[in-house]
């Protein structure tokens, strides 16, 4: 998610703004996490079993398209 859309619920101001000490600590913490940053709360479960159920969609149009 990128922060120039959040608004802050402290201060009521777009985060990107950096009006008040919450919104600059927010925004520095997402634009050090980057791009892949909000999958580091799933567990490896979670990619692995993601990770099979996109690999059986790309199978199964595959077969379809056959």
């Amino acid at each position: 998610m990128t922060y120039d859309r959040l608004v802050c619920a402290n201060c009521a101001a777009p985060v990107s703004e950096g009006r008040c000490p919450v919104c600059r600590a927010n925004r520095e913490r997402l634009q050090q996490e980057g791009f892949f940053g909000g999958l580091n709360g799933l567990n490896p479960v979670a990619l692995i079993a993601l990770l099979a159920v996109l690999i059986a969609a790309v199978a199964l149009l595959a077969h379809q398209a056959a």
